[in-house]
């Protein structure tokens, strides 16, 4: 048998190649959309992919699934469990608890494994080769390094009312009924980690087993003690803000993610050609460092520079369900500006037509900063604070008003046009997609706070006045 995880570093998103050699057959489960990186490692072992599936609807980035299986013929098979409104609605082979996929002498078994989501299932993987025994644990969001998936997306992200506290008591018996019963040398293989917005402290390690999960993870004395209530109450507390694309990713993974096929090439445009896709109402997604970007940037560009966020901020800033003007990426060659459009596929933002080098021969303007000292000189102005709520709630610059980064582009109405409009994280870090965002639909006093609340902070220990 051929296992291997497939680590996408900008999601915290894990998918998995399981291969039988001697049929020469592989199977993936939870493929993200960018799907040549399965079909090189098939191709790269001597396998085909016969089979695709995935744990369940998920939040966070677009599935590959449908992707995969229309471009390779592969049976596609996805969960049929859970309630009549999170079940998917486009064409496959259904799975329920118990149900098995053969890949050569390899099989999967079904389990159920709700609480996450409704219809979440895991696999068993069992190479049948050399036992008739599990080995392996594809836990999806159910069981993640030291900590579990979140309950609470539906109700965070997806509109459902309600619905957390049923789905965490859930969760609990799943962990009851699913995992407990496992054998201890059972590896456990999430899918995510640390990083991920679908739990609250994932660890950074790609894989655990049972037995240790079950000895030293937080969750493991609730279960022990057979205290539901106290696990309900642990569970739902702290969980981090959900960006509000998780809904829509929700949604279109339900539907169906639209199919890519073959991606066309991408222009290169420069100088008075680059002006005048702009002109023509083109959104330029500049990828430089903030700091380069506050020097000089082009009027009504997004700044969302490159790094372990870049998708995330990304889906932050541009949704596609209100927008489909065409997006050129600011990015050094052609090869980095199609794997920068990977990315952007992976949540759903498939109108990237094009890529720049450089803003040569373009208008460029620079952002407006204020220091902690300079905020009680600035006429009414208004804190803007992206950070999480819990970040805010341990501390926060008085009279801030809190708005996590990635819910800004669905509450715009309910920001001030006419204050100054003072925008901060903790360090710096998420000011730029966010701030660029503001200017770039109309706000025409944007500042960004140096040092952000760090560096409030300081100011504020150094006895210096601050706003």
């Amino acid at each position: 048998m051929l296992f291997k995880q497939i680590y996408d570093n900008d999601l915290a998103q894990a998918s998995y190649l399981i291969g039988c050699q001697a049929s020469g057959e592989a199977v993936i489960i939870d493929p993200r959309r960018d799907i040549q990186i399965y079909l090189d490692e098939a191709a790269d072992n001597d396998l085909t992919i016969t089979a695709v599936s995935e744990t369940h609807i998920h939040a966070d980035y677009l599935s590959g699934a449908r992707e995969l299986a229309a471009a390779t013929g592969a049976a596609l098979y996805l969960s049929d469990e859970g309630s009549a409104d999170w079940q998917y609605r486009f064409e496959h082979q259904g799975l329920r608890d118990g149900d098995r996929v053969d890949i050569g002498n390899v099989s999967l078994q079904v389990l159920h494994t709700p609480g996450h989501t409704p219809e979440h299932i895991a696999f068993l993987v069992t190479d049948g080769a050399t036992t008739d025994q599990p080995g392996f644990l594809l836990s999806g969001d159910f069981v993640f390094v030291g900590d579990l998936g979140r309950p609470d997306l539906l109700d965070e992200a997806a509109g459902a009312v309600d619905t957390r506290y049923p789905m965490a008591r859930r969760l609990f018996t799943s962990l009851e009924e699913k995992f407990l019963s496992l054998p201890d040398y059972l590896q456990v293989w999430p899918g995510h980690g640390a990083g991920s917005a679908c739990g609250k402290a994932l660890g950074a390690i790609p894989s655990s087993t049972v037995g240790y999960e079950r000895r030293f993870a937080w969750w493991a004395s609730y279960l022990i003690g057979d205290d539901e209530a106290g696990f309900v109450e642990a569970l739902l507390a702290g969980q981090p803000d959900a960006p509000a694309y998780f809904g829509r990713m929700k949604r279109w993974n339900r539907a169906g993610p639209p199919l890519l096929g073959r991606s066309p090439k991408l222009e290169h445009y420069q100088g008075a050609a680059l002006k005048g896709q702009l002109e023509q109402g083109a959104l330029l997604i500049d990828t430089r460092p903030a700091r380069a970007f506050a020097q000089g940037f082009v009027p009504g560009s997004l700044n969302i520079p490159v790094g372990s966020d870049f998708t995330n901020w990304a889906a932050w800033v541009i949704d596609p369900e209100a927008e489909r003007r065409p997006l050129i990426v600011l990015a050094a060659d052609s090869e980095r500006a199609k794997v920068l459009r990977d990315k952007l596929q992976r949540v759903g933002i498939d109108t990237v037509t094009g890529y720049t080098s450089n803003l040569t021969g373009l208008t460029l303007a620079k952002v407006g900063m204020v220091s902690p000292t300079e905020l009680g000189a600035l006429e009414d102005p208004y804190i803007l604070d992206i950070r999480t709520l819990g970040e805010y709630q341990e501390g926060h610059i008085p009279g801030a008003h809190q708005l996590h980064g990635g819910r800004v582009r669905w509450h715009l109405s309910e920001l001030p046009k006419k204050r100054p409009l003072v925008v901060h994280c903790r360090t710096g870090n998420r000011v730029a997609p966010v701030a660029s965002l503001l200017r770039s639909v109309g706000f025409e006093n944007v500042l960004e706070l140096e040092g952000s609340y760090q560096g409030w902070q300081a100011q504020a220990a150094s006895g210096t006045p601050t706003g």
